[in-house]
């Protein structure tokens, strides 16, 4: 219902990982999501540092992959 926070908890899986398998999801109902240029890094590191992404899905974030 809207909650990322909740499926996360509900799968047993990261944020990003909620976020990618949604954005798989959206793609495939043929709609194309323009990526955004920027990743907001401190948004990251708080999460980082709130332990809900681990340190290589930072990573991955701020790659932008």
């Amino acid at each position: 219902r809207g909650s990322i926070k909740e499926v996360e908890k509900e799968l047993g899986i990261s944020y990003p990982t909620v976020r990618g398998k949604l954005n798989d999801i959206i793609s495939a109902l043929g709609y194309v999501q323009k990526k955004k240029n920027e990743v907001d890094e401190k948004k990251v590191v708080a999460m980082l540092e709130n332990g809900e992404i681990t340190p290589e899905e930072a990573i991955k974030l701020l790659k932008d992959e």
